[in-house]
């Protein structure tokens, strides 16, 4: 349980000189170093151990038209593909574009440019978790001369240790000297490893490599706001003053110095290091948003949207949205320079704050609704984005027929977001409503290669883990939230949240989105060279299981029940807590808003809610009926 929370070893076990030893068994469980094994075990009991293939997901011979090579941009087709067969093959390790490549047929030569880096990257989703064999994997890429290959492979080395726990501290060896000596490139990889690798640590070390670089005036805004944004998925909740100070510090700096710094499309993503740091905090961040405002420049605004949506987020705090609403409703006069940015921040604070309940989310829906109908184009764009961070993994019916309504809008920004978000509602679930819907959506844009892209990455995410893995951040029968599930959330959309008019990386189809009434171009930062980017949902990515091991932490197939929770507090007697349920053997996969109990007595459980790894001891008291003597 505190491994599945991400708490930091720090606070569970005593580090210092001269403390007793924990034994090995107990450091395992701490680490999460099994949870590879289990995975794969559990993988192969429900028959999803053998890869799939491109061809499988996409199912090009029940579209209508068939997608031919010529017909679009093979490159864009070959990076999608880097995608595709990451997160639907994620954890396996057995791939046969990446993991089980022969010799110089990787996966990784068949891309060009930035595509080099992301395919190289991928190769920390195809074997994550596997801290023993994967780093093997990866290594072989970290000795060639080819820089962009080298950047992807430091970034899986840190993607391949997220969620889990090294004592040696391997991954800060490794990336240690491109952060201080490389290049730009090789710099960029190495912080956002090291963000992927300690996400939740409140490690020490990292924070000493990587703050100096966020007040580093030399270095580019893009580096910078890469390092505090992995200072902030590593002390993601901390409330930490002095990271904080560090941060509100540069900015100003940076602002005094030359405001059309921070014009920079990755400013965005300093700000969320910094709101990061107060996910669940609160009434703490109230003198860091005072602060801010002391800043003269528009991303003030932005920052401060930011981190009062991060302070409240998963609490239903009706006064929080009701502020954001506040937000999302202003007139922004753009003609003297006004920014409207931040009203895309305030729509995605809406789905955060509500997110923690079922009625809160369900009368956000109405909300959203009416900002469709009459918000600003920015605002519009990220109702989809909202709605996708409001339902991870959970593809309720209305929801997808909504999003569907929305891929096929006038505006490319909103259409490309709303499929975006049907494959984050459906990450991990394999819903065949919502395969059917991409492949017809695949058909609808196949001479559109950005909008194709979009779509190919939402079925990668529908097949993520082919079933078996999912990106919602409740856990413990929905009790409690996982910040470190939030911080890959928020990067990941906040990147899709560009509504500037961007002249570089502009394609014609993105061109052709400006209308007669002057909608802003889309051009996020995904769709340029930052594509990686997506890997940073990593941090969200959980097994969908429910594993019983014996008291030696040995797989135990028990009899289990699995049937939708039902609430029974504050009923009377022993009501039933799951209902329509069906009897299997242990290891089950676990839907959202499922539930499982114990099928006999024969056990006892040293957990009280049935989810994830579970440990059982014989029950001393039970008696199996069907052997007892008349």
């Amino acid at each position: 349980m505190i491994a599945r929370a991400g708490i930091p070893l720090e606070w569970v076990i005593d580090t210092s000189e001269g403390a007793e030893e924990i034994e090995e068994d107990l450091m395992e469980c701490l680490c999460n170093t099994k949870l590879s094994t289990h995975f794969r075990a559990f993988g192969k009991d429900v028959g999803a151990l053998e890869p799939k293939s491109l061809e499988d997901i996409y199912k090009s011979h029940l579209e209508q038209t068939r997608l031919s090579a010529t017909g679009g941009d093979s490159a864009r087709a070959n990076l999608a593909g880097t995608f595709v067969n990451a997160f639907t093959n994620a954890g396996f390790a057995n791939d046969p574009l990446m993991a089980k490549a022969a010799a110089g047929d990787s996966w990784v030569y068949k891309n060009k440019d930035h595509g080099v880096t992301s395919a190289a990257a991928s190769l920390g989703m195809c074997v994550l978790w596997d801290t023993a064999e994967g780093l093997g994997e990866v290594d072989k890429y970290t000795y060639l001369s080819d820089e962009k290959i080298k950047g992807g492979a430091l970034m899986a080395t840190g993607m391949l240790f997220c969620n889990t726990r090294d004592e040696n501290e391997a991954v800060v060896a490794l990336l240690e000297e491109p952060l201080t000596e490389g290049s730009a490139l090789l710099k960029r990889c190495a912080i956002v490893g090291l963000g992927m690798a300690y996400v939740g640590t409140h490690k020490e070390r990292v924070l000493e490599l990587l703050l100096p670089l966020v007040s580093d005036e030399t270095l580019s805004m893009e580096l910078c706001s890469l390092a505090a944004l992995s200072v902030g998925f590593t002390f993601v909740g901390s409330c930490n003053g002095d990271i904080a100070t560090t941060i509100v510090q540069a900015l100003m700096e940076r602002a005094e110095a030359d405001p059309n710094q921070l014009d920079d499309k990755f400013t965005r993503f300093m700000l969320l290091g910094l709101g990061l740091l107060f996910v669940g905090g609160q009434d703490k961040s109230d003198v860091i948003i005072e602060t801010l405002k002391i800043i003269q420049h528009p991303c003030s605004k932005q920052a401060q949207v930011i981190v009062e949506m991060c302070s409240f987020a998963g609490t239903s705090n009706v006064l929080n949205v009701q502020g954001m609403l506040h937000y999302c409703t202003e007139v922004v006069d753009k003609e003297n320079g006004g920014d409207d940015i931040y009203q895309a921040y305030a729509v995605m604070g809406i789905a955060l704050t509500a997110m923690g309940e079922d009625v809160g989310a369900e009368m956000s829906l109405r909300t959203f609704s009416n900002l469709m109908h009459y918000g600003e184009p920015t605002v519009r764009r990220s109702v989809p984005l909202a709605l996708a961070l409001l339902s991870a993994s959970n593809p309720q019916v209305g929801l997808i027929d909504t999003l569907s309504k929305y891929s096929h809008d006038s505006d490319i920004g909103v259409a490309m977001n709303a499929i975006l978000a049907m494959g984050f509602v459906g990450a991990g679930t394999n819903n065949a409503r919502l395969a059917q819907m991409l492949r017809q959506l695949a058909v609808y844009y196949h001479r559109e290669p950005d909008a194709l892209f979009i779509v190919r990455v939402a079925q990668g995410l529908l097949h993520m883990g082919k079933g078996t893995i999912g990106i919602n951040p409740f856990y413990a029968d929905r009790t409690i939230m996982s910040k470190n599930a939030i911080t890959g959330l928020l990067a990941t959309l906040l990147a899709f949240s560009d509504a500037k008019s961007c002249k570089s990386h502009i394609s014609l189809f993105l061109a052709r989105s400006v209308t007669k009434r002057g909608i802003p171009l889309f051009d996020p930062v995904i769709l340029s060279d930052s594509h990686w980017m997506l890997f940073w949902l990593v941090t969200a990515m959980q097994p969908r299981f429910m594993m019983t091991l014996d008291e030696k932490l040995e797989m135990l197939p028990v009899t289990v029940r699995v049937g939708q929770a039902v609430d029974v507090v504050g009923q009377a007697g022993k009501p039933r807590t799951i209902s329509g349920f069906q009897t299997h053997l242990s290891p089950v996969r676990l839907g959202y808003g499922d539930r499982a109990e114990l099928g006999t007595e024969e056990y006892l459980s040293f957990a009280s809610i049935l989810e994830g790894l579970v440990i059982l001891t014989k029950n001393p008291g039970y008696e199996d009926e069907s052997k007892m003597e008349l």
